[in-house]
């Protein structure tokens, strides 16, 4: 039998990635309201904030919050500063480009861990004394 992966339907695990997609379009219609002064980018951003923090609520139904957290984060914010670095608003370098793919690696790593911990403490293997027959 082959190994568990992480917990979560595939299709929990699409609505986490498009809720990440989303985090990504509120944070930049964030950076374009002028402090929530100009109407289309602030009316874009309650949207998209609402519609990503829905998708991360459903998804954290079927995937362990902690992971589905640190998905949504790292892969917004990754497409976050890559949409700002391929518009120019912020410089672009080879060693930060690195840096982003490190953010998406480890957001898949996630995703393709085993479900469950491996290397579970002897304590947990072993049953307590109350546990354990009486002679």
């Amino acid at each position: 039998m082959g190994t568990k992966r992480a917990p979560g339907s595939p299709a929990a695990w699409l609505i986490l990635l498009a809720s990440a997609v989303l985090e990504a379009v509120w944070a930049t219609a964030l950076g374009l309201s002028d402090g929530l002064s100009r109407p289309l980018p602030t009316l874009v951003f309650a949207l998209t904030a609402t519609l990503s923090m829905v998708g991360l609520g459903t998804a954290v139904k079927r995937i362990p919050l902690g992971t589905a957290y640190a998905v949504w984060v790292g892969i917004g914010a990754a497409l976050t500063v890559g949409w700002a670095m391929a518009t120019g608003v912020e410089p672009a370098s080879p060693l930060k480009l690195v840096f982003i793919a490190g953010i998406v690696g480890c957001a898949a790593g996630l995703k393709l861990l085993p479900a469950g911990d491996a290397a579970a403490p002897e304590a947990e293997l072993s049953p307590s004394p109350a546990e354990s027959p009486h002679v």
